[in-house]
């Protein structure tokens, strides 16, 4: 895969996982409703935040010790892979009718940059996701450490312009968004983008 075929797969794939309704769209929702634009673009801000935190962990930790062991590298790819094909068969078979974020226990004087990230950080299929999706969209030959970045901030990049577009137009987009036949539509369309990037995974090699 040449760099540009790798930048374009990777931005697709990244716009729809990102348009995909869930828990990050849920809470910039909910936030931009209830409390303002403000701290509803704190929180994106946050969530920005604990992507680069994982890739941070990707690059440093996990990238190092794929490069040196095979076994380890077995196993996250096997382990990846189920996990990606778990998820996908889940939205295929079951896709939501509706989403939402438990706030019984916010507050209107919360840090919602801190929120974001943390929901974001402690969040271990953010963890597993990266790990066993980034490296697919690497080309041969190129440093993981430096592609990891890259990747990263173009999902980052991707994440703010849907953060901002949501809070503009905070009441059209929740309409839109709540909409049982929207939401299936792109849980199965992200079930199948899963199952594909499995057998992409399953199948490869260092």
């Amino acid at each position: 895969m040449s760099i540009t075929d790798s930048l374009l797969a990777f931005s697709f794939a990244a716009l729809l996982l990102t348009l995909t309704p869930g828990l990050d769209t849920a809470l910039i929702l909910r936030t931009s409703c209830a409390e303002g634009g403000k701290k509803a673009f704190q929180a994106a801000l946050g969530i920005d935040t604990g992507c680069f935190i994982w890739g941070t962990f990707v690059a440093f930790g996990l990238g190092a010790l794929l490069a040196v062991s095979e076994l380890a590298y077995t196993i996250l790819k096997i382990c990846g892979a189920a996990y990606l094909c778990w998820l996908g068969i889940q939205l295929l078979m079951r896709p939501r009718s509706s989403f939402s974020y438990n706030d019984s226990t916010t507050s209107s004087h919360e840090n919602w940059f801190v929120r974001g990230m943390l929901g974001n950080v402690l969040n271990p299929k953010m963890g597993i996701f990266y790990v066993s999706f980034l490296p697919q969209f690497i080309p041969v030959g190129h440093s993981p450490f430096v592609w990891t970045f890259i990747l990263v901030s173009i999902h980052v990049t991707i994440g703010t312009i849907w953060s901002a577009t949501l809070i503009l137009v905070t009441h059209f987009a929740s309409v839109i968004l709540k909409k049982g036949s929207v939401i299936r539509f792109m849980d199965r369309a992200t079930g199948g983008l899963f199952l594909c990037f499995a057998a992409k995974l399953a199948f490869s090699t260092k």
